[in-house]
């Protein structure tokens, strides 16, 4: 295997570059979601997870634009590609060959774990156009081959936590019982000292590690299933797109410790019943244990603009779960409600001729 490692120089600064090369062509390596193997684009050679990790990588150098921080030069061609802050993998415009940022995913930056692409491209157009069927009034633009070429999987970053809260409570319950007779009605109130405690484990509470706008792509596709996340490697990101965090941990304690907590109240309320009235609720609340993992998740993209808004589809590259906010093609609508409009003017006129004669 081999792997080509470009350092750009940014100043005093060097940054690594990775691209996956196939040692029997010299072909991109891209993975498959589908076979889960990473295969050669060009002769078709496949390599397992092993393969990949345990062949070092080679090193060149090269010199990159020192004025423009956020240009780096393909490996493949050196062609200069413009990225953002947080971009971690992209493509090469020119040759497309994948690109893996790799110092922004190292040391403190470094994820945890990743959640591989297991649905394919293919499948999500196919995921789209079974969509589109079920809407009216899209504009065909929005699913020309050139706009479905656009579809990108992307890794976008999240922090699943998991912590422990051990919790108790004191109250006071009330237990009402009422009966009469043939003078009297009589109500009778008992009162009770009542007390619940006990631990709860809460796995993949789900935090943002992105505040850019394209996070809320991979939140209207929620949940992945953690549990099958691997170790991370930069190699899954062959072919693919990635985030890099820019929310650290520290700026979300609070938030986890609230909902963790706000959630083992309602788990010992519900362990309350059979009384009238619960009140003088005291709580205490211990939150521990808590386990952060930086993790990226697969996401399928497109994205539409028109001249006034940026519409988008999005499928989750775990489960295939869809979402999206479509464009309308107003002609198409103005046709239909035109249409609409003739086939009730004739009905009333036809009504309103029967009723006269």
């Amino acid at each position: 295997m081999r792997i080509i490692v470009e350092n750009i120089m940014r100043g005093n600064k060097e940054m690594s570059v990775y691209t996956y090369k196939c040692p029997n062509c010299g072909g991109g390596l891209n993975f498959d979601p589908k076979t889960q193997y990473f295969i050669c684009e060009f002769c078709g050679s496949e390599f397992t997870k092993e393969e990949m990790e345990t062949n070092k990588p080679e090193e060149a150098k090269i010199q990159s634009n020192q004025e423009e921080t956020l240009l780096y030069s393909c490996p493949s061609c050196g062609a200069e590609v413009i990225t953002d802050e947080t971009t971690a993998a992209t493509e090469c415009f020119f040759c497309h060959s994948s690109v893996v940022l790799s110092d922004r995913l190292t040391g403190k930056f470094s994820p945890d774990e990743v959640i591989p692409f297991t649905v394919q491209k293919e499948r999500a157009i196919e995921g789209l156009m079974e969509w589109i069927k079920k809407k009216r009034f899209v504009p065909k633009a929005f699913t020309c081959e050139r706009q479905l070429e656009k579809i990108t999987g992307v890794y976008f970053p999240i922090w699943y936590v998991d912590c422990e809260v051990e919790g108790a409570v004191d109250a006071r319950g009330t237990k009402v019982r009422v009966w009469q007779d043939s003078n009297f009605r009589y109500t009778e109130t008992r009162f009770f000292k009542v007390s619940r405690n006990g631990e709860v484990g809460i796995k993949q509470i789900p935090k943002e590690a992105l505040t850019k706008v394209e996070s809320e792509l991979y939140k209207s596709v929620l949940p992945f299933d953690e549990s099958k996340a691997v170790p991370f490697t930069s190699a899954y990101l062959s072919g693919f797109q990635a985030e890099k965090r820019n929310v650290e941990k520290e700026t979300l304690i609070k938030i986890v410790d609230d909902e963790a907590k706000h959630y083992a109240k309602q788990l010992l309320d519900e362990t309350i019943s059979g009384y009238a009235t619960i009140t003088n609720s005291n709580y205490q609340m211990n939150l521990k244990n808590m386990d952060w993992k930086y993790t990226l998740l697969p996401v399928w993209v497109m994205t539409y603009k028109d001249t006034k808004k940026t519409y988008y589809y999005v499928m989750n590259g775990q489960t295939g779960k869809i979402n999206g906010k479509l464009p309308v093609d107003k002609k198409k609508l103005g046709w239909t409600s035109a249409g609409i409009s003739t086939v009730v003017f004739i009905i009333l006129m036809l009504f309103t001729r029967g009723g006269i004669s």
